[in-house]
């Protein structure tokens, strides 16, 4: 039935602590471009969760494509920090500094990813 019957179609409403959906509504915020919407639902996600690495990407890669490059470099710097051996994190982080008008010092991180298999 639709509204012109009198029945109304409401998706349901987060329920506080529903972490999975807000991801679920920032991914699909990032894949329609919506990255500012998307960085707005992961900031909140991060701050509870920061040992997730898939949500601080994703933070990360939202902040890029919104052209918010020193929050995305922070957010970047801080992953590799607390780990190293992620490659996709380095090759962002070249990316970010190359945009930002400093490819020399993204240099390194790029080496970094393409060594750990990435191509660049």
């Amino acid at each position: 039935m639709n509204e012109e019957m009198g029945v109304r179609f409401e998706l349901p409403q987060d329920t506080p602590g529903d972490d999975r959906a807000r991801y679920d509504k920032a991914t699909f915020a990032f894949e329609t471009k919506d990255y500012t919407g998307a960085a707005a639902l992961l900031e909140e996600l991060a701050a509870q969760d920061p040992g997730n690495a898939e949500v601080r990407l994703l933070l990360a890669r939202s902040y890029y494509h919104s052209a918010r490059l020193g929050p995305a470099e922070q957010e970047l710097r801080s992953m590799i920090e607390r780990w190293p051996s992620d490659a996709y994190a380095h090759l962002v982080l070249a990316r970010t500094l190359q945009r930002a008008g400093r490819a020399q010092e993204g240099a390194p991180h790029l080496k970094m990813a393409e060594a750990m298999g990435l191509e660049a």
